[in-house]
């Protein structure tokens, strides 16, 4: 099954979009912070992780930052998922390595679309 660790620190956000990708048949984990979730990756890590930018103890672009930087999670896909909405904010959050940037307040089937492509095997 294939699976999704959710990475945010606004509880309510983090249940929603945890809520919407298993109504999608994904496998969620959660994680409160950027510590908590590279702990989660490090010991089984997931298919995708949906990232916030702004977290406590470590932020989003540091936690992408190290995924893309270690052989064992390099290939980890990632979506950040952030109320940085700027161009720059994309743009950083893309050189960071996400695979993808929603600007949150997002539209579910934003998020739903971006994950099912992301998640599709390559043609």
């Amino acid at each position: 099954m294939t699976t999704v660790l959710v990475v945010e620190d606004n509880k309510a956000q983090r249940e929603m979009i945890s809520d919407l990708l298993k109504k999608m048949g994904l496998k969620v984990s959660e994680a409160s912070d950027g510590v908590e979730a590279l702990e989660q990756i490090d010991g089984n890590p997931p298919d995708l992780v949906v990232l916030d930018i702004i977290m406590p103890r470590m932020n989003g672009y540091e936690v992408c930052r190290r995924l893309k930087s270690d052989k064992k999670t390099e290939n980890l896909v990632v979506v950040m998922c952030s109320a940085k909405k700027e161009e720059f904010d994309r743009y950083w959050g893309m050189k960071q390595g996400a695979d993808a940037y929603i600007a949150k307040p997002f539209h579910p089937q934003e998020l739903v679309g971006t994950v099912k492509q992301l998640l599709r095997p390559p043609a």
